[in-house]
């Protein structure tokens, strides 16, 4: 039962980050969004944590048992390296501790967006420009591709 309702929960994300994707004239995008969450790697890690047996723990102060938690966070890591949607996709850390940004390319900056807009639709939540608000600082965005979200989302 758990893995038909995170499928449920998938498709309705896919359909609304789609749908805005359409909107920006990145259709393909909107088709292949997230396509590694089908791949075992996420999709098992992705249900034990959302709809598991711990699922409850999530919102709460408490975490998920360490076995469950590590392997959705080893999920998450790989979801963000496998879809250059994610900004964190477009930061290099080097081996000598030095960090690069570099500037989204448009599609995938739209396909961000679309994200954003699409996800909060799925939840019922549809401000893009608060969820960017309240989580902006903790995004580390070349300034080129945050100067673009901010003018999307009419911040500056």
């Amino acid at each position: 039962m758990k893995h038909l309702r995170y499928l449920v929960y998938v498709l309705r994300h896919k359909w609304y980050v789609f749908i805005e994707c359409a909107k920006l004239g990145i259709v393909w995008q909107g088709i292949i969004h997230d396509w590694s969450k089908f791949l075992p790697t996420e999709w098992f890690p992705y249900v034990d944590f959302f709809f598991g047996k711990y699922a409850w723990v999530r919102g709460s102060n408490q975490r998920p048992p360490k076995d469950i938690d590590d392997k959705f966070d080893l999920a998450w890591l790989h979801h963000q390296h496998c879809n250059p949607h994610h900004w964190q996709w477009w930061i290099r850390h080097g081996d000598d501790g030095s960090t690069r940004v570099f500037p989204m390319s448009p599609r995938f900056r739209m396909e961000m967006l679309a994200d954003w807009r699409g996800a909060g639709k799925a939840q019922g939540k549809s401000d893009t420009r608060g969820f960017y608000i309240a989580n902006k600082d903790r995004m580390t965005l070349h300034p080129e591709t945050r100067e673009w979200i901010e003018k999307q989302l009419v911040i500056r």
